[in-house]
């Protein structure tokens, strides 16, 4: 996740936010309370989650999924663009993290819109697979461990609809794609899952370089 898009200075980031990003109290409140954590770079910047959000109203997804949730940010920016009758699938691993997104869930009043299921998300999405729900949802965000990408994409094709879409995080990281010397295993998974998608005939793709760079696949 990235707090700010890649390459803009903090004064034009500033006023992007400003004009281009609109948060409500709730999500503003969320943030402010991220924000001093020592992973408060993991939350993704406002003008993401507006971008996330206008998708989800263009698309009227009303059933979404979240593969990595931190404090909840991307998840109430989602659930709010669903509106009372969405519904979202939240995964993660950290019970501290998402207990602060549980409280300010609640203080939105969109807590009951939320399944968290935290656990392992490749348990979790074999789970929902094997528990007959592929091809019934309309939205999905991969934002977690970046070594199992390529096993959280294949999942989540299998359970968004045709037509549905699909936006991967961080797939620019920093820059550190195109860094021939760096071969850790984020940047080598990163790398692999962005030349994946760049020939993957079962979706229509774009790569957007919003926040850390994020890529959208829409399901053939």
């Amino acid at each position: 996740m990235s707090r700010t898009s890649m390459g803009l200075s903090e004064s034009l980031s500033a006023y992007l936010r400003r004009v281009g990003a609109h948060e409500d109290t709730d999500l503003k409140a969320l943030r402010a309370e991220t924000a001093p954590l020592s992973a408060a770079g993991m939350q993704i910047g406002a003008e993401q989650g507006r971008f996330m959000a206008l998708l989800v109203e263009l698309t009227g997804a009303k059933k979404a999924l979240e593969v990595g949730t931190f404090t909840g940010y991307s998840a109430m920016a989602v659930v709010k663009a669903m509106g009372p009758n969405g519904k979202l699938t939240a995964l993660d691993v950290s019970k501290e993290f998402t207990d602060i997104a549980r409280k300010h869930w609640a203080k939105a009043g969109i807590a009951g819109q939320i399944d968290l299921r935290l656990a392992p998300a490749t348990e979790s999405l074999a789970k929902l697979i094997a528990a007959g729900e592929s091809g019934t949802y309309d939205f999905a965000f991969i934002d977690a461990n970046k070594a199992d990408y390529d096993a959280y994409y294949e999942a989540a094709l299998k359970l968004v609809r045709t037509g549905g879409l699909i936006a991967i995080d961080n797939v620019l990281w920093g820059g550190a794609v195109i860094d021939i010397t760096d071969n850790s295993v984020d940047t080598v998974a990163i790398r692999a899952i962005n030349e994946k998608l760049a020939t993957d005939s079962r979706v229509s793709v774009s790569m957007i370089p919003i926040g850390d760079g994020l890529t959208l696949a829409r399901k053939k």
